[in-house]
């Protein structure tokens, strides 16, 4: 498990007749603020603000391909732009187990990528698919490892 401590939020969000909607920085849009994506948004938030990824290397809820139904959670790319990282989230009431793992696995069928990565805004594990032999990294990857 890698350690992280997500900032304080400094979100804008507002109350719509569908219900409360959070600013998404990324995707430039007010979005439902359900509890997997009170997760996303903070974990853009520590992304962007404590690990110092650039804004424009990362995407949000977009389709894996054009023949796939899948979306991905968060996609970030590399300084050559090419994907490079998957970042699964869940709500901070969903375990992260062999389900959520499979799930992750199956979008790196069809998006291969170096880092895979699950959180529930709790927890946070992260794979290095180059390092087959070891299981998941004791620290997030930084811009410079991509």
């Amino acid at each position: 498990m890698v350690p992280f401590n997500l900032p304080p939020p400094n979100f804008k969000v507002r109350e719509s007749e569908k219900g409360p909607e959070i600013w998404d920085l990324i995707r430039k849009q007010w979005v439902l603020l359900q509890p997997e994506e009170w997760v996303r948004q903070n974990f853009i938030n520590w992304m962007l603000n404590v690990q110092r990824f650039p804004q424009n290397l990362i995407s949000v809820e977009k389709e894996i391909s054009p023949k796939s139904a899948k979306r991905y959670d968060i996609l970030v790319f590399n300084q050559h732009h090419q994907a490079s990282m998957i970042v699964e989230c869940k709500s901070t009431d969903v375990k992260l187990d062999e389900k959520v793992l499979m799930q992750i696995l199956s979008y790196h069928l069809e998006l291969p990528v170096r880092y895979l990565v699950v959180t529930n805004g709790n927890e946070c594990h992260v794979a290095d698919i180059k390092k087959a032999n070891q299981s998941w990294l004791a620290s997030f990857p930084t811009v410079e490892d991509f």
